[in-house]
Parts: structure tokens; sequence; C-alpha cells
């Protein structure tokens, strides 16, 4: 069998062909190919060539914006981790923690007699980019006091994350007007901004048992009772943060509203 040993194979101009050295085939020029079948691996340095796979199982090809590259999956991805503040402090930002989701609530306002009822604090929700700060203030607002009827309760204060969100407290029973139940606080600076509920208004002998304080964000107030005076104001504590404070019986102490609160989930990205 004869053989044809070549260097090079070039076209009539010598500007295209190919190059024959080492068992490989080098194209100069343009190439231009109809249908290409490959047994082995494609390697070399163009930006177009995909990295080879061998030991790179589970890894995604990332762009470096001048070729391609085989880049590790970060576990470092989601919600990382969430701070509850049911008094004032500071809030420091966790190591990867790149956004935050805030959620301010105001406290509640105070009850009085005869039903009438607090209002609850309001609600601020609102996505904040962490990546160049480091702490921010917290300020979680206290509720209002309970009273006696006709007294008007007390107003619940105001909560807040440093400068980007905040949510007034819920008003005390029967102070906006006589006999009337407090009006809810609002949220302010956020992209949610949420009313707390109003508060019951006067009630009489036929309809105790059958009232309640504002709601927050949260949830609801302390148990109403047709038969125990101070009901409320013995529960004062099981409510949700922010609700207002409920009335009681007759002319007896309400309870006082519940605490505000600031919740903070932390994500990686």
């Amino acid at each position: 069998m004869s053989k044809l040993k070549v260097a090079s194979i070039r076209d009539l101009s010598d500007q295209a062909g190919f190059s024959l050295s080492g068992g490989g085939i080098s194209s100069v020029g343009t190439l231009t190919v109809g249908n290409l079948v490959i047994n082995g691996q494609i390697v070399g340095q163009s930006n177009y060539v995909i990295p080879p796979q061998t030991g790179n199982s589970g890894k995604f090809l990332q762009s470096t914006g001048s070729g391609l590259q085989w880049a590790e999956v970060s576990a470092s991805t989601g919600i990382r981790s969430m701070q509850v503040w049911t008094s004032n402090g500071t809030w420091s930002r966790p190591s990867g923690v790149k956004s935050i989701l805030v959620t301010v609530t105001g406290g509640g306002g105070g009850g009085s007699g005869f039903q009438e009822s607090g209002g609850a604090g309001g609600t601020a929700e609102r996505v904040v980019d962490v990546t160049n700060t480091s702490s921010i203030s917290v300020t979680v607002g206290n509720p209002g006091g309970g009273t006696n009827y006709s007294g008007c309760g007390g107003g619940g204060n105001t909560s807040s994350f440093g400068g980007y969100c905040s949510a007034s407290g819920g008003y005390g029973a029967n102070c906006r007007q006589q006999h009337a139940g407090g009006i809810g606080g609002n949220g302010s600076g956020g992209t949610l901004n949420v009313y707390g509920g109003g508060g019951n208004g006067h009630g009489s002998h036929y309809s105790y048992g059958n009232h309640t304080a504002g709601g927050s964000y949260y949830g609801g107030t302390q148990p109403s009772s047709h038969g125990q005076s101070n009901y409320a104001h013995q529960h004062q504590s099981h409510a949700a943060w922010g609700a207002g404070g409920n009335g009681a019986m007759h002319g007896n102490r309400g309870a006082r509203g519940r605490e505000g609160v600031v919740v903070v989930r932390e994500f990686y990205g």
C-alpha cells in the first residue's frame, strides 16, 4: 500500500487549508462542517468550548465574562435566620446576610370599663438591603395601661426599625371619644402598611362576654367574660403582640394592651 505524506494542504491562494503535525489536524482559516461526530473530548482555549466534565459533578457552568468555567453550587442561599425583639435593642448583621425582611408592630392601647376596649398597634413591613450595613437600632413600643370606667386607657407606643419603617401604637379606650373603643395605630415606611384593629365601644349587662379589643397583625386580644368583672385584666398577657386591651364588666379595670414586636428575617441573597 502506498502512503502520501504531506505537512499541509492549502488552497490555490495559499491562505486556507489544513496543517498536519504529530497526528493532529489544524485548520488554517474558517472550517465549516455540515455534520460533526465526536468520539472523544472537546478541548482547547476557545470561549465557546465547554470545560471538561470529569470531576465536576454537581457544579454549574458559569461565565467569567471572557470564558466558561465550572463553579460550586453555594449552600448559602435563601433564609439564614430570624430574630425577634419584644424590648429595645440593636440588630447586628450576621455573617453572609445581604437582605432582611422587617416587620414592626406598635403596642396596643389599654381598655376601660363597660366593655370599652383599646385599639391595636399598626404594622409595617419591608425588605431592606443590608449588604453595607453593620447594625440598626430597634425600638419596641410599650402597651397602654388599662383603666377603670370612665377613664381614658393608655395609648400604645411606636415600634421602629432604625429610620426604615415604624408602626404607631393603638389608642386607649374612651380617649378619642367618650364611650368609644380605641382606634388602631398604623404602619409607616413599609412596602406594606397596616392599621391595627379598633376596640369595642360601650356595652351593657346584656352584651358582657361578647366584646373584644382591636386585633393586631399577629392575632386577637384577651378573653372576655360575662360573669367575672376583671377577667381580661387577670389574663392581660394572653394576647397577640400589639393587640389592644379588652374592656371589663361594669366600672372595673380594663386590661392593658400587649407589647409591640419587631421581627427580622435574614437572608443570604
